[in-house]
């Protein structure tokens, strides 16, 4: 089926100066006018508190632009030049009432998405203003939009104040809240997978899967951002979004359509369905770790609590991992392993669908191994999109010999998705309406209330996270967690390598 273009529409970023709004919006929309899915008919408007005009912004892109890997430049690229003529940009203060009359001014179309690319504190007061100042009224035939980035709430108390914020202003069907990792065509291709391959989804529950492995881990520090991530945490900055939306593909349902509530409505209820820990249940659920002053990808970095603007005493983790059970028919008793961390050895977002072991009488006499490894379904989400499935085969010769193989798929070998940023399908369906790989506000509370256990105890307690060493896969405390149990955590860009070594 060929997707419709968007309707005529302006694009309201706020914060339209910053990273975001060059490195990954304004790309995503050229590829999407490259596909003819965005016309002539689309405007931007930057928004933002440095001084500067339409002029001024379309510069600050160019430049941008320029520096690319594949550099896209007016000169070469139509799609660019065409877009960047209908670029425009208001300097203000988006906490006061005058930049919304100017940018209600702008709005030539009845059709208006307005971009939350700012800090979350800006949120509910955006919001708000919009509302007051009408700009989130929608006529016959129109939409109003708001599309927000997370983090969405710093933990279950203050998701729920901003939910209810927000919509005692306008309606949920009016807000799209991104987790950029849903833009990922491998976390699309999960529900296809699922549901339009018997032989998976037949498979798909507690009689055949011993357990799933959630993991994003990256190879940079925290870098320049020592501020943020002091108060943040790895649990806080990954856990209720990211890794929970793989962790409700996996769990979900099955939808009774394809439409978005359909959707959206199965991932909340397996996100409701995650077990709530008693503080003594999350204590020996949960570990976390801090990084050391070491070396990583050839370059000496300060510790974690060594770096600016991070407390020399800071309890704050860069690593967390997390074992948890969706208390649902299909998955009682499969527990669920989740670990993130940064300055880690590879940077490597995967999930791993471990079934349980066979059965071993038929191999009796012969020369088996009798601990044959387990088969294994690896949906690796970046860098290297793609699915593997992980069996064992006989070997060539004469004795019955097995040995482990892995059948891959990598989307870069079929298709060229190399220029996309993951933001044009959310962007996209932004434009048109659909909410299926955007989160409900049930679903953000759900994830904040499976996690809150764990803030909590952490606030009380006087243990600093375990230390471990940059480039390595983490604290040996996670590895604990998971051989108490008698498994192993699938190593870390294995999958890659196995594909770059073919």
């Amino acid at each position: 089926m060929v997707a419709p273009p968007i309707p005529p529409a302006t694009l309201v970023i706020f914060g339209a100066t910053g990273d975001l709004t060059r490195r990954l919006l304004i790309p995503a929309i050229i590829n999407l006018t490259r596909s003819g899915l965005v016309g002539d008919d689309l405007k931007i408007l930057g928004v933002g508190i440095e001084p500067g005009d339409d002029a001024s912004l379309v510069a600050r892109l160019d430049s941008f632009l320029a520096t690319l890997s594949d550099p896209i430049l007016p000169e070469t690229d139509e799609a660019w030049r065409r877009l960047r003529q209908r670029v425009s940009y208001l300097s203000g203060d988006f906490t006061q009432d005058p930049i919304f009359l100017e940018i209600k001014k702008h709005l030539t179309s009845c059709n208006a998405a307005f971009y939350f690319a700012v800090p979350p504190q800006f949120f509910g007061p955006l919001v708000e203003k919009l509302a007051a100042h009408g700009l989130t009224s929608e006529a016959e035939g129109c939409f109003r939009r708001i599309a927000i980035e997370k983090p969405f709430g710093t933990d279950l108390a203050s998701a729920r104040a901003l939910n209810a914020r927000i919509l005692s202003n306008v309606t949920e069907s009016q807000v799209y809240r991104l987790d950029h990792f849903l833009g990922k065509e491998t976390v699309q291709n999960i529900l296809t997978a699922r549901f339009a391959n018997m032989m998976i989804e037949s498979l798909w529950n507690n009689n055949y899967i011993d357990h799933v492995q959630i993991s994003a881990a990256e190879i940079v520090d925290v870098g320049t951002r020592g501020k943020f991530y002091d108060k943040t945490g790895a649990l806080r900055d990954m856990i209720p979004n990211h890794l929970f939306q793989l962790l409700a593909m996996i769990a979900m349902e099955a939808p009774n359509g394809f439409g978005a509530e359909a959707i959206r409505t199965e991932k909340s209820k397996a996100l409701s369905a995650l077990r709530i820990y008693t503080p003594e249940e999350a204590a020996s659920h949960a570990v976390r770790g801090a990084y050391t002053a070491g070396t990583l990808n050839g370059h000496e970095i300060a510790g974690f609590r060594e770096t600016k603007d991070v407390s020399s005493d800071s309890k704050t983790e860069t690593f967390v991992a997390l074992k948890l059970y969706v208390d649902s028919w299909r998955w009682a008793g499969v527990p669920f392993y989740l670990r993130t961390g940064k300055a880690l050895k590879a940077r490597d977002t995967e999930v791993v669908i471990t079934f349980q072991q066979v059965p071993f009488a038929q191999f009796r006499k012969t020369d088996v191994n009798r601990q044959l490894p387990p088969n294994k379904l690896v949906i690796q989400v970046q860098p290297d999109e793609g699915l593997s499935i992980e069996v064992s085969i006989k070997s060539p010769g004469l004795s019955v010999d097995t040995v482990p193989v892995s059948l891959d798929f990598r989307y870069a070998d079929k298709f060229d998705i190399s220029k996309m940023t993951g933001y044009e399908s959310l962007l996209y369906d932004l434009f048109i309406g659909d909410q299926t790989l955007f989160q409900r506000a049930d679903g953000i509370e759900a994830g904040w209330a499976a996690v809150q256990p764990f803030l909590d105890i952490w606030a009380k307690s006087s243990e600093t996270p375990e230390s471990y060493a940059p480039g390595s896969s983490g604290p040996s405390c996670a590895d604990e967690l998971i051989r108490r149990d008698g498994r192993e955590w699938h190593e870390l860009g294995e999958s890659r390598h196995n594909h770059d070594g073919r």
